[in-house]
């Protein structure tokens, strides 16, 4: 499936499954957009894009930040000439059981996983609605589907994605705008690497038995997801050719959930 002459932007994409799918599009033939709240690992990922013959940009963008997602929409559109497809997938984890959990953590993750979705996808409609319409992809999870101790803010704000990205499907259609969610398991990435000491630590377990009940525990074949298998999952949503694809949600997951 081929990106040619498609402009993309990707929150979180200085590194893990933001970096993956911005260099899958890329190799597709989609001109990138790097954003993230990084400014120097947003350039030095667009660079690596660059090495490898792609068309990439960086771009500053804290997505919970109203007036710096409207700036960074602003300057990667400058900068690519238009967009056709966003995805966001900027997030952050915290590992907390509900009763010790504080107001703020909370409220940043919400901040960074709903707020940063919701401003995202507005500013992307606004500019595929007058350029022909488009595809926006957000960054849900099997927590879209389901429920694990320790994660209630992270777990709240994946099961609204799947609600948002429905009522952008159905607000969207008219303007040629679809709308769909992914939804990973764990994926091998750094951030999910540093949740297993303190899983290990609150749930009173050993960090490989984490690994294997916690986190493999239910897939088929106890492996992790590769944030490759994402990239090429958001490919295939972001290339489909019409709106019979929209609104739905893509497990990610080796079978841990299945739906």
């Amino acid at each position: 499936m081929q990106l040619t002459r498609q402009c993309a932007l990707v929150t979180g994409a200085a590194s893990g499954i933001g970096l993956a799918i911005a260099r899958r599009f890329a190799s597709a033939g989609a001109a990138v957009a790097v954003a993230d709240i990084r400014p120097d690992a947003a350039e030095a990922a667009a660079q690596q894009l660059r090495d490898e013959g792609a068309h990439a940009v960086a771009v500053a963008m804290d997505v919970s930040d109203e007036a710096s997602v409207e700036a960074g929409f602003a300057e990667a559109i400058g900068q690519l000439g238009g967009l056709h497809i966003m995805v966001s997938n900027a997030g952050v984890q915290h590992i907390a059981p509900i009763v010790e959990l504080e107001f703020g953590d909370w409220r940043r993750l919400i901040a960074v996983h709903l707020d940063g979705a919701f401003l995202c996808s507005r500013a992307a409609m606004r500019h595929m609605r007058a350029h022909g319409g488009g595809a926006i992809l957000l960054m849900g999870s099997v927590h879209s589907k389901l429920a694990s101790p320790l994660k209630a803010p992270y777990v709240s704000a994946k099961h609204a994605l799947l609600g948002l990205a429905r009522t952008i499907a159905k607000e969207g259609a008219a303007d040629n705008i679809r709308a769909n969610l992914i939804c990973p398991g764990y994926v091998d990435t750094p951030l999910v690497r540093r949740q297993i000491p303190e899983q290990a630590k609150t749930l009173g377990i050993s960090e490989d038995e984490v690994v294997r009940r916690v986190m493999l525990g239910g897939t088929v074949d106890g492996e992790f997801v590769k944030d490759s298998d994402v990239a090429e999952a958001a490919l295939f949503l972001a290339a489909f050719p019409n709106k019979a694809l929209t609104g739905q949600s893509l497990l990610v997951s080796h079978g841990w959930c299945m739906e």
